[in-house]
């Protein structure tokens, strides 16, 4: 599927993972559609891309504001809000409305906005799903945030079993598991300690996955694991 001139709903579009996305979909020629709930940083990414984007201030763990953001029919949606690791406690010291929240947010939200999305990319033709994990859901052992990357988990298996939506609605989900990645944050976090370790998954190879994931058209319920200082996998 070509990304030009297509409609392109970003969530978490305020900074970091989020902004660099819109920004790439945008200069491949999308009409993009900005959601964050942090509406200062929201203008700051709308302010860079320019009249290609507008910015619509979204709390994702609200129905109805999911809602009237897929109103916009997109032909492309990028589920990347999300986060809560470093917030303290988490679950079982969390309460119950601190940790639902979390899996709310990372979780709930992105099924329900590809569920609001699925009848108008179908109508549209077709459309295109990028879920972003993070390497937090994958393997065994303990996470300092349970809910976190419980959520995560999910979501990369949800991704699996959405496959069979390229036959039943012409729309592909597929979804991107990053290890720690360059942005401002993660760069300054990683300059904190003792020893940076393998370099982080750079931000041009993180919007090239997602680029790919939109015009590969052979590409449906896929997991591709970005990992630090190694190429991009093809999970499964």
């Amino acid at each position: 599927m070509k990304i030009e001139g297509k409609v392109a709903v970003v969530t978490g579009a305020a900074v970091g993972i989020g902004r660099a996305i819109a920004q790439r979909l945008a200069a491949e020629g999308a009409s993009v559609v900005l959601a964050d709930i942090d509406e200062a940083g929201g203008r700051e990414t709308l302010e860079l891309i320019g009249d290609s984007a507008r910015f619509v201030p979204t709390d994702m763990r609200d129905d109805e504001a999911v809602a009237e953001l897929m109103a916009c029919e997109p032909q492309i949606l990028i589920n990347n809000a999300g986060g809560g690791p470093q917030l303290r406690p988490c679950f079982p010291e969390a309460d119950v409305g601190r940790w639902t929240a979390s899996l709310d947010l990372n979780l709930r939200a992105p099924m329900l906005a590809t569920q609001l999305a699925l009848e108008p990319m179908r109508r549209a033709g077709g459309g295109a799903v990028v879920n972003l994990g993070s390497t937090a859901g994958l393997g065994f052992g303990p996470h300092v945030s349970p809910e976190y990357s419980a959520a995560k988990a999910a979501l990369i298996r949800l991704t699996a079993t959405l496959g069979v939506l390229q036959e039943s609605h012409q729309v592909r989900v597929n979804c991107l598991v990053p290890d720690w990645v360059a942005t401002e944050r993660g760069l300054a976090e990683q300059a904190e300690l003792p020893e940076p370790g393998p370099p982080l998954v750079p931000l041009e190879t993180l919007t090239d996955a997602v680029v790919d994931f939109i015009e590969d058209d052979d590409l449906a319920g896929r997991v591709i694991l970005l990992d630090r200082g190694q190429p991009p996998q093809l999970l499964g």
